[in-house]
C-alpha cells in the first residue's frame, strides 16, 4: 500500500516558504520527497532543506500578480505540474486602527486577502488542465475568528481569506480541493516583536492548554494531511492548529 504522505514526483509552492511557519511547511514537503518552490522579496540566508532536497526560491512581491504568475510559469515550465499552492506569507506590524492610514490598511489587505485569491486563481487554471486537479491550502489565523487589537487590518483578512477558501471551493471542485489552517501562535524568529523576551514568550505560552507556542513544523504537518489523499475529502473548511486556544478571561477574573 502506498504511504499517502510520499509526495515524490508531486510539486509543491509555499509562498514566504522561506522563514517563520513557510519554512517549516517548506521542510515538511521537502522531507516528504516533494519539489518546493518558494517565493519572498529576498532570498532567505539557507534554503529549505530535507530528505537531501533543497527548495527552488524566485524573488518576488505576492502583491504582484505578473510577478506571480511567474511562478506558477516556473512550475509548468520546469516540473510539468503544479500539485499543491500553500498561501502562506502574509503578517501584520501593529498598528492601532484609529490612527492607522487608508494606504497602510490596503497594503495589510492586499498582502493578506487580495494577494492570495490571485495566486489561488493562477494555480487553479493550470491545475484544472491535470486529470488529479490539486489542493490549494491557506494560511489563516486565529485573529480572524476572535478580536485582534493592534492588527485590524490583519484579522479582517484573515476572515475574508476563511470565507474566500469556502467559495472557491466550491466554485473549483471537484478538480481542485480547497482548504485552509486557522494557525494560533507560532514560535518563530519574530516571535519577539509579538510576545517579547524570553519571559515574555514562556508567559505567553502559559497561556495555552498545550503549555505552548506552535512550532513551524506543526503548521507544516497541518500542511501535509490537507494536501495529502487522507483529506481526499476534506474542501471548503479549516483547521484549527492553535493548541486548544485561548482560556477565557473569566476564568481568572472569578473569584468562585
Amino acid at each position: 500500500m502506498q504511504n499517502p504522505l510520499d509526495f515524490s514526483g508531486k510539486v509543491v509552492i509555499v509562498t514566504g516558504g522561506g522563514k517563520g511557519a513557510g519554512r517549516g511547511i517548506s521542510e515538511r514537503f521537502l522531507a516528504a520527497g516533494a519539489e518546493v518552490l518558494i517565493c519572498g522579496r529576498s532570498e532567505p540566508e539557507s534554503l529549505p532543506a530535507a530528505n537531501g532536497k533543497e527548495a527552488h526560491f524566485m524573488a518576488l512581491d505576492v502583491r504582484d500578480p505578473e510577478q506571480t504568475q511567474t511562478l506558477i510559469d516556473l512550475a509548468r515550465e520546469r516540473f510539468g505540474r503544479l500539485d499543491v499552492l500553500v498561501n502562506n506569507a502574509g503578517g501584520a506590524p501593529f498598528a492601532e486602527a484609529a490612527t492607522a492610514s487608508p494606504r497602510f490598511s490596503e497594503s495589510i489587505v492586499r498582502l493578506n486577502l487580495l494577494a492570495p485569491l490571485n495566486l489561488a486563481q493562477q494555480a487553479n487554471t493550470l491545475m484544472q488542465k491535470r486529470q488529479d486537479g490539486g489542493v490549494i491550502i491557506n494560511i489563516a489565523s486565529v485573529s480572524a475568528t476572535r478580536p485582534s487589537p493592534g492588527t485590524a487590518a490583519y484579522g479582517a483578512a484573515k476572515a475574508g481569506l476563511l470565507n474566500l477558501t469556502e467559495s472557491l471551493a466550491v466554485e473549483w471542485a471537484p478538480k481542485v480541493r480547497v482548504v485552509a489552517v486557522t494557525a494560533g501562535m507560532i514560535l518563530t524568529e519574530q516571535a519577539a516583536l509579538h510576545y517579547g523576551d524570553e519571559a515574555g514568550v514562556a508567559s505567553v505560552a502559559a497561556t495555552v492548554p498545550l503549555n505552548r507556542l506552535a512550532q513551524p513544523s506543526d503548521i507544516g504537518d497541518a500542511c501535509l494531511f490537507l494536501a495529502s489523499p487522507l483529506a481526499s475529502y476534506v474542501s471548503g473548511s479549516s483547521i484549527t492548529v492553535h493548541g486548544g486556544g485561548e482560556k477565557p478571561a473569566f476564568l481568572d477574573a472569578a473569584n468562585v
